[in-house]
């Protein structure tokens, strides 16, 4: 369904090349001494004399109803001048670059955009978009038509091309296509509502309720008993007998006035179940005072004046709404006994009203009863809210405010206000709302998580672009994805500029750390199993071991063993049978080894130097000047632990009578003894990675008894995990080797056990 420039050429209708249009160019240079709005006039009606849109409408009639309403809303005659040149420039075959050289860069500039938005329009209603998403992509239409262009002027052209298309079908007594009607109702009346062009949305309204419901239409019209024309003049003469008679009153006010037009009529008596006659605003009054005092002051003469309608009064100064709004509502009857709708309010309460957050559309639109079903409490109509009062002021009078400025005629008004957002198609013309400067893999998991990472490629308007190309509203986006696969590490290198969108940098990261996460749990199990065949115990159920240790699952257990936090040895500890009580004789020894109440002097020589038998325990080799502790075996003499040992925690909870107080011996000369200690490195894997790490540790005259090798590959080459046994005498020293190690090429962590 095509509509208007209205929204495309006339298929039969010759286009005018370059060489025909010369003439044409040179007049309007011939007649520069023409007021703007007379030579686009004269350049236009050549082109579009006899054509046709493919409405049916004639298109120089077109243009000339567009810049008429544009006249009525009080547009500049440079702007009205615009219109002409758009609709010519359907009929031309290279429009930006004829009316460039004929009325300049800013004019080509409009009629490129406004082109480029019917465009987008049509594609979006003929989108193919299940039934309950269709709210929602309605509402993304309404924005994309205030963020399509940095000119805003293109929106109140488009407003205006559609508002003639409706008229046209209204005296033509021409059938609308219901798409057309629909969408003026869903977005382009919302969209006059927004910018505050009541004018223009009622209007709209109407002739889309007309066209949508014409049974209901008769129905309101027929009820009304009286033209629009005979109720605009009762309004009038009642709004001048209220504001004479407070004058006379001596109460200042300002008195506006307007009937209530029949969409409006219809809607509320549908909203509230309101029979025609308890439908009190069909006309309507509102009065503007200084100061609260003068509100209700307004109040009492006019119910002196005017019979008031029982309980139709509402005191909204005292009891604002929800969102804010003041005023005080009456209804009165008037001389011919019909109800009329008078609100009072400061001019302080009106400008709220109008502009602030209860303005008319926020508080008319929002909830269930608004347009479509969609709430118009975003941020985005805040956006609006803020930017309504000066965007469209300089939107209506961009000619003089610029003439008075020096600056040429038709730069654009309100630049850059909604620069924010983009709004781009699937292949199915759905619109897809994305943050500025978004790239085809933004695009991507906007859609589906799964779409984003299987991403490979993208195609802009037919065309393979790069995955770090910036979007721009309006382009149509296509993905290739493979069947299955993962996104790149490069996708998250910020200076590549492959994500922009919070979402999609989350979801990539989220990826690679459950690949992590898989990765140490495989490693955990391939663990945990070979201390289960060690032991004999491979029958055992991996779930119910880690019940057993406090796990909530079996992945859970191996996670932690992946990741070096959870000790082998307490899997140990419980798949062994418990020991047996102690002899007599091992419990006088452990008798003479428990201090009383104090450390022995002289400490414990834990290397077995004149001491009793002791050993270092593997699970957390302790080295000076590491705290320590000490538990009595059944026949191993005493392990010695670090104080902050995991496993001697545990087995000191179970048997604190085992407990004894230990620490380090004095170390003499040369002959002083080193220790054993655990450092684990993660690196990225690669050729002579272990060279160089042992390279470091015999720089620093750190001797190497062990090593264990383990690496994963992948896409990027793989990670590598290194256990290096050493030997310290002091462990302070272990610090400023392991600073050496991480400077490696290729180093993430270098770290203690």
């Amino acid at each position: 369904m095509k509509t208007g420039l209205a929204d495309a050429r006339d298929e039969a209708a010759p286009i005018v090349q370059l060489a025909d249009v010369a003439d044409v160019a040179d007049l309007a240079g011939a007649e520069a001494e023409l007021a703007p709005l007379e030579r686009a006039r004269a350049f236009a009606e050549p082109l579009l004399a006899g054509r046709a849109l493919d409405t049916g409408e004639d298109a120089f009639a077109h243009a000339e109803g567009v810049a008429a309403i544009l006249q009525g809303i009080g547009a500049a005659p440079s702007m009205r001048a615009a219109a002409y040149l758009v609709y010519a420039g359907d009929f031309l075959q290279k429009p930006e670059e004829v009316v460039a050289k004929a009325f300049g860069e800013s004019y080509a500039g409009l009629v490129a955009h406004t082109r480029r938005l019917v465009q987008i329009q049509r594609a979006a209603r003929e989108a193919n978009v299940e039934a309950q998403r269709r709210a929602e992509q309605t509402e993304r239409v309404r924005k994309m038509l205030l963020a399509f262009s940095r000119d805003l002027r293109v929106v109140l052209l488009r407003l205006a091309s559609r508002l003639q298309t409706l008229r046209w079908y209204a005296a033509s007594k021409r059938e609308c296509p219901r798409a057309l009607a629909e969408e003026s109702m869903q977005v382009f009346a919302p969209l006059a509502n927004r910018l505050g062009i009541w004018q223009i949305k009622w209007e709209i309204e109407d002739l889309s309720f007309r066209f949508l419901e014409p049974a209901p239409y008769r129905q309101v019209a027929g009820l009304l008993d009286e033209r629009r024309v005979e109720r605009e003049q009762g309004v009038e003469a009642f709004r001048v007998e209220l504001g004479e008679f407070l004058a006379r009153s001596g109460l200042k006010a300002e008195v506006q006035g307007r009937p209530k037009h029949l969409y409006s009529i219809w809607k509320k008596m549908r909203g509230k179940g309101l029979d025609f006659a308890r439908v009190f605003d069909i006309r309507a009054m509102r009065v503007i005072v200084a100061d609260v005092p003068a509100c209700y002051a307004v109040l009492a003469r006019v119910h002196e004046r005017w019979a008031p309608v029982p309980g139709e009064f509402d005191d909204y100064i005292a009891r604002p709404k929800p969102n804010g709004y003041q005023s005080l509502h009456t209804v009165v009857m008037d001389a011919d006994g019909r109800p009329v709708e008078i609100q009072i309010r400061t001019r302080e309460m009106h400008e709220h009203a109008e502009h602030g957050v209860a303005a008319h559309w926020a508080y008319k639109e929002a909830g269930a009863k608004g347009y479509a079903g969609v709430s118009a409490g975003s941020d985005f109509d805040a956006q609006v809210a803020e930017a309504r009062k000066a965007v469209l002021r300089q939107l209506l009078a961009w000619e003089r405010d610029f003439v008075e400025q020096g600056a040429e005629p038709g730069a654009p008004a309100g630049a850059g206000v909604f620069d924010d957002r983009i709004y781009v198609f699937t292949p199915q013309a759905a619109v897809v709302e994305l943050p500025a400067g978004a790239t085809p893999i933004d695009f991507a998991y906007t859609l589906h998580t799964d779409l984003g990472h299987r991403c490979r490629g993208a195609k802009v308007d037919g065309q393979m672009v790069p995955l770090n190309t910036p979007l721009k509203s309006g382009q149509t986006v296509e993905i290739n994805a493979i069947k299955e696969g993962g996104p790149s590490l490069d996708w998250l290198n910020a200076e590549l500029g492959y994500l922009q969108s919070s979402r999609g940098k989350a979801k990539v990261r989220a990826w690679f750390n459950a690949l992590a996460q898989r990765d140490t749990i495989a490693r955990g199990r391939e663990a945990v199993e070979k201390l289960l065949q060690r032991e004999g115990r491979t029958s055992m159920k991996l779930d119910e071991l880690a019940a057993q240790l406090g796990f909530r699952n079996a992945d859970a257990l191996f996670e932690v063993v992946g990741k070096d936090e959870f000790s082998l040895r307490n899997i140990e500890s419980l798949l062994r049978p418990p020991e047996p009580a102690p002899s007599e004789d091992e419990a006088i020894v452990a008798k003479h080894l428990k201090p009383a109440g104090r450390v022995p002097q002289g400490g414990v020589l834990v290397v077995g130097v004149e001491s009793l038998l002791t050993s270092l325990a593997r699970c957390c080799r302790p080295a000076p000047p590491d705290a320590i502790g000490g538990y009595v075996t059944r026949g191993k003499g005493v392990a010695i632990h670090r104080a902050d040992c995991i496993n001697f925690r545990q087995i000191a909870a179970r048997s604190p009578e085992r407990v004894i107080a230990v620490a380090w011996g004095e170390r003499k000369g040369e002959s002083a003894a080193v220790y054993p200690v655990d450092v684990a490195v993660e690196a990225n894997d690669r050729q002579g990675l272990l060279r160089d790490i042992t390279e470091v540790f015999a720089k620093e005259k750190v001797n190497v008894t062990g090593v264990k090798t383990q690496s994963i590959k992948d896409a990027h080459g793989g990670t590598a995990w290194m256990t290096f046994t050493v030997e310290v005498g002091d462990a302070s020293r272990l610090a400023q080797v392991l600073a050496q190690v991480a400077r490696v090429a290729g180093v993430r962590s270098a770290r203690r056990r």
